[in-house]
């Protein structure tokens, strides 16, 4: 699909034209790499509409000063469609002034595509796959992954509307300890439903959401593996248990409205040789050899013994030490099979992204290290980027809140979107970038004030739907027909609306989906500001007494402010509520 062009990308293109009329006059080379040029809009409001920092990034290259370039390039931008000046600022910026009648276009655009308006292509013939969640098949999903799990997906859906392919992925990490662990919980929970009255040890895990597992077990096993040796029934058990702990996860994961593409088993990955694919290559490319590591710091020589294992050559790359990609016992580390599953997933996408724990950060620099290994030595390099998300730390009535059912001792995610709602949960949780910390208040979530972020965005929206009723009631429908008689205030809520495009690709661009709930409130300070200019002046509401067709306009300006506050939570998986 080819997205209209909307006003930002027209005036980069005719800064361009600007730029090639230079060129061709011969006052800027030709060939000048113009990719750090932007259109955008100044820091100052009162400076103009648009501002380009062209003169400042190709004087240089140009062999001139910035101002010059600048002068020269001003003569050209005044030509272009509807811009009234253009004036230089400090050593070298330009801002231009447009006429009110660019701002009206694009309302008309917003008009044209609706649900299509941010939409990009330029991702287009990009493969990303963005893996998140990928939490341990131990239990049901608590609030500690509840971030990962809304970065992720919005990410993914942010991705989208850049015009990327996207593989949404969750990879189970069923190859571990914490699996067996799993299966002699459930076999407890097997006798107990056999009858058995028994005391969960330390060591294993005691949430109740075990019971069901170990009842489905006894129906399908009867007495069996009773008293039968942990070699008979750990696979079976282990297999059904993750089974059974993957139904539950999806199952909280689509409460929150999160849905994955692909579900990747390290079992599997093992099993198809993946990881000593990924060493013989390594090997092959000097990147792994056999060697000893250093003893660690304060151990004395009579409790270290060295071992002789296959370490990855990490500090080639900025890290301390080189590490091991397997254990003394031929087990893979973490990072080992960590390094086959990315080396696997860059088969099919042409960038990575990974949503982790900020726990996980002292591995961040080392796997992303491999993977530009592989991927750059295999002739296919891949970006690769991993994304760290702060835990949330659940508040009520000021105090840290404790809250637990079928857990054992944590809060669970169900437990939590049952209480506030999955739209409560996912805007929260992008209204603070992912690597800052998070409170996330019960109280504060669901007040209906300004200072929250949810119900402010969400009532802009019912707002205007509620304006809409009413003039239908009264007869009136919005129409483009005299968006003429929209004045400066209704330009300036349309100067905001227009940087919806932008701002989608280039929160794509940096992977940060949380920079669209940042927009969305701006946009809905933006128009309740310019709603309640109404309440002390009736002549500057939507529906003007009187004057129907000046609140048709109003009322078209309103619809489309509706669309974009629509559009901009679909990216976030939110939905835009009609009344509150």
């Amino acid at each position: 699909m080819t997205h209209a062009q909307t006003l930002y990308t027209a005036y980069t293109g005719h800064l361009n034209t600007a730029l090639d009329a230079l060129e061709a006059a011969g006052t800027l080379p030709a060939g000048l790499a113009r990719g750090n040029v932007t259109v955008e809009p100044p820091r100052d409001a009162s400076h103009g509409d648009l501002a380009t920092n062209a003169a400042m990034v190709l004087a240089k290259g140009a062999g001139t000063n910035p101002r010059g370039l600048a002068e020269a390039l001003v003569t050209e931008l005044v030509k272009a469609p509807h811009v009234t000046s253009a004036n230089i600022a400090g050593p070298g910026f330009i801002n231009l002034r447009l006429a009110p009648e660019a701002w009206l276009n694009e309302l008309l655009a917003i008009g044209t595509m609706g649900g299509d308006y941010g939409r990009s292509d330029s991702g287009r013939g990009t493969t990303v796959n963005v893996e998140y969640v990928s939490t341990n098949p131990t239990g049901p999903m608590h609030m500690g992954h509840c971030r990962g799990a809304v970065v992720g997906d919005a990410l993914a859906s942010l991705l989208q509307w850049a015009g990327h392919t996207v593989i949404r992925e969750y990879y189970i990490n069923d190859a571990g300890g914490q699996v067996d662990v799993l299966a002699r919980s459930v076999h407890l929970r097997y006798r107990e439903a056999l009858g058995e009255v028994l005391e969960i040890p330390d060591g294993l895990y005691p949430g109740e959401y075990l019971i069901p597992v170990g009842q489905m077990l006894a129906a399908e096993f009867g007495n069996t593996y009773v008293s039968a040796p942990e070699a008979e029934w750990l696979v079976p058990f282990r297999t059904r248990a993750v089974a059974a702990m993957m139904d539950m996860i999806k199952a909280d994961l689509a409460l929150l409205g999160v849905h994955h593409d692909l579900f990747s088993s390290e079992a599997a990955l093992q099993a198809a040789g993946k990881p000593e694919e990924a060493e013989a290559w390594l090997r092959a490319h000097d990147l792994v050899y056999d060697g000893q590591l250093e003893a660690p710091k304060g151990k004395t020589l009579d409790d270290w013994e060295p071992v002789e294992l296959p370490l990855f050559r990490s500090t080639r790359f900025g890290d301390d030490q080189d590490r091991p990609i397997k254990k003394s016992d031929g087990s893979w580390t973490y990072f080992g099979a960590d390094l086959a599953y990315h080396f696997q997933k860059a088969e099919t996408a042409d960038a990575l992204v990974d949503i982790w724990g900020a726990d996980h950060a002292g591995t961040v620099k080392r796997i992303k290290a491999a993977v530009a290994a592989m991927t750059l030595g295999a002739g296919r390099e891949k970006p690769f980027e991993v994304k760290l998300v702060q835990m949330v730390q659940l508040m009520k009535g000021g105090a840290p809140f404790k809250m637990s059912k079928r857990s054992g001792n944590f809060v669970t995610l169900a437990d939590v979107v049952e209480m506030v709602g999955k739209d409560v949960v996912r805007f929260t949780m992008l209204t603070r970038k992912p690597e800052a910390q998070m409170d996330f208040d019960f109280d504060k979530v669901v007040e209906a004030s300004k200072e929250n972020p949810v119900f402010y965005v969400q009532y802009a929206h019912a707002r205007i739907r509620r304006n809409l009723r009413k003039a239908a009631d009264e007869g009136l429908t919005p129409s483009p027909q005299h968006i003429a008689m929209l004045g400066a205030e209704e330009c300036d809520l349309i100067k905001v609306a227009a940087q919806f495009p932008r701002l989608v690709e280039a929160a794509a661009a940096a992977r940060e989906p949380h920079r669209v709930a940042f927009y969305l409130y701006d946009l809905a300070s933006a128009f309740h500001s310019y709603y309640n200019l109404g309440n002390d002046q009736p002549e500057k509401r939507f529906i003007v007494a009187q004057n129907a067709e000046l609140s048709a306009a109003r009322l078209y300006l309103a619809t489309q402010i509706g669309q974009l506050v629509k559009n901009g939570l679909a990216i976030l998986g939110v939905e835009a509520v009609e009344e509150m």
